[in-house]
């Protein structure tokens, strides 16, 4: 039997099954018609468990990039690694894009189902493809057989270990690579488990420079490595599998996480032996956190943040999870935001430059809360009620029922400095803190003792803040709008010996009980059981008149 016998009936044996042509391959995917400088993106996670923030992050990026440049944004699914996937993470991931608008023009998308012309967009969908390259790389020479078993791998490991030898599967290492066809067939017939390795022509004392988009034009050793692209069970690694999908799927930028920056080389090398053009690689930093004096990941282990079911749970409002992470993006964002304080955000232009001189960007609780403080504080106060009763009915059944019962006297009182108030009220970061705000409304969660009043109003004794109240309530008029009760407020102030402002309190304390300011304070916590409250007056109007007397009547 001559040698291309033998090289033709060992990939008989190796692929046994019929496989289509690369020329009805790539005859299904036709090079894409965009506009010049359109980027096509994607975002490719792997189904092994949660839905990491910096998962988000990525998406974001890449879609921005995508349809700010009238590209296509896509989502893979890359569930090649078996052993790792967890059942109903694919879900996850895409429950999480649609949850944050991330919807992809192609791919994956909610319940499973598929759009677009590209697909299937799940790799474990696409092993007949794969198997069809791999096979063409074989029959030119670019790949060869291993029957290497794990034992045999694990003991050359150790051994260059002991030698202080650089490991991997290569030059010498590299036992399969260099064997007889007769070997080969031989092992074959003996239905031994093999896998398909790379054949690299790569000499790592070598440099080759590569220009990335984010991190600029970085030296690196060619690879020299044989590293596997056909599993034995007939699915590829990520490495063979992302180039044949983004060779295919028309992809123009790879914009993924910086921990594979290292095998750049490898995969430059693959685009460059399948005579394919490379799209453009950019490696972003991971979100960081402060751990001390120092910085780290954002951690799956560690930071219960780095989940994005954590933001759900809490009731974050999506569009302040998005302008959080532009943010951090992009640090020119603040400032567009404060020049555009009511566009929409997918006006502003994310830059790659702006993300290439970011080391890292920091999480901060305190900038997230702020930024959705800010974005709720612009919500009518139906947006506010019917966000939160979506977030309660999955994660607070009592302040469901509160909100579903009382939903007219509910929107009353979230819309107390809201809408064209001048300062709107900034007390709610997420949907969680709404319980916060609306409890001390209700008389049956209101629980102020006449002892913890005193408390709080620490200073003051009760026979004065006794005739405040009644002077109060003589007075009251529930008709008067905020002009004239304050008015009111004031008399009854002066006419207890307050200081009808601070200042003047504060000039000469001596000849004073306190300023108006401490006669609100006493109905702020006599009402509300706190001492800071939204609009005193808009509380007493939505409250009612029976509701104020009966909590005033505490002292």
């Amino acid at each position: 039997m001559g040698n291309l016998e033998i090289k033709n009936k060992i990939i008989e044996l190796l692929f046994p099954e019929k496989l289509p042509s690369i020329e009805s391959i790539e005859g299904k995917y036709p090079a894409r018609t965009l506009d010049p400088g359109a980027m096509v993106t994607r975002i490719a996670p792997s189904p092994t468990g949660f839905m990491h923030l910096g998962t988000v992050y990525t998406a974001l990026i890449n879609a921005r990039l995508a349809h700010q440049s009238q590209g296509v944004f896509f989502v893979r699914i890359e569930d090649t690694d078996k052993k790792r996937e967890v059942a109903g993470a694919i879900k996850v991931v895409t429950d999480a894009l649609d949850h944050y608008h991330l919807n992809a023009d192609e791919g994956e998308g909610k319940d499973g189902v598929e759009t677009g012309a590209y697909g299937p967009y799940k790799q474990s969908d696409r092993a007949e493809i794969y198997q069809a390259y791999v096979k063409k790389m074989l029959e030119d020479g670019l790949a060869y057989p291993c029957f290497a078993t794990s034992e045999e791998l694990d003991e050359m490991r150790q051994q260059q270990e002991a030698e202080n030898i650089r490991p991997g599967y290569y030059g010498q290492w590299a036992v399969w690579r260099d064997k007889s066809g007769e070997e080969i067939l031989e092992v074959l017939e003996n239905k031994k488990p093999f896998v398909i390795r790379f054949k690299s022509n790569g000499d790592w004392n070598t440099k080759i420079k590569i220009k990335d988009l984010l991190l600029g034009e970085r030296e690196l050793s060619e690879n020299d490595q044989d590293i596997v692209i056909l599993k034995s069970e007939g699915l590829p690694t990520y490495h063979m599998a992302h180039v044949i999908d983004d060779h295919l799927m028309g992809t123009t930028h790879v914009i993924r996480g910086n921990e594979w920056f290292a095998s750049l080389s490898l995969h430059v090398q693959l685009f460059a032996a399948m005579n394919w053009s490379a799209p453009s690689f950019g490696h972003i930093f991971p979100i960081q956190k402060m751990e001390g004096a120092s910085k780290r990941k954002l951690s799956k282990r560690k930071d219960p943040e780095a989940n994005v079911e954590y933001y759900d749970e809490h009731g974050y409002p999506v569009d302040g999870i998005i302008e959080y992470l532009l943010n951090l993006a992009n640090s020119n964002f603040e400032d567009w935001r404060k020049a555009n304080p009511d566009m929409d955000n997918r006006e502003f232009a994310l830059s790659i430059k702006k993300l290439a001189n970011s080391s890292g960007p920091l999480f901060d609780f305190e900038k997230l809360h702020n930024i959705c403080k800010d974005k709720i504080s612009k919500y009518s106060a139906d947006k506010v009620y019917s966000e939160t009763l979506v977030w309660a009915e999955k994660h607070d059944q009592d302040l469901f029922a509160l909100l579903n019962d009382n939903s007219d006297y509910v929107k009353r009182i979230l819309d107390i400095e809201r809408g064209n108030a001048l300062k709107p009220r900034k007390d709610v970061a997420k949907w969680s803190d709404v319980r916060t705000e609306l409890e001390y409304f209700f008389d049956h969660k209101f629980k102020l003792s006449k002892s913890e009043a005193l408390e709080l109003l620490g200073g003051l004794e009760e026979s004065v803040i006794k005739n405040i109240v009644g002077s109060f309530k003589t007075s009251f008029d529930e008709n008067d709008d905020k002009d004239a009760w304050f008015a009111k407020i004031k008399l009854v102030a002066e006419a207890n010996g307050f200081a009808l402002n601070t200042k003047d309190y504060k000039a000469n304390p001596e000849n004073f009980q306190g300023s108006v300011a401490d006669v609100a304070k006493i109905f702020r916590v006599l009402l509300c059981g706190k001492v800071q409250t939204p609009d005193l007056h808009s509380i007493i109007q939505v409250m009612g008149k029976d509701r104020v007397f009966k909590r005033l009547n505490i002292i």
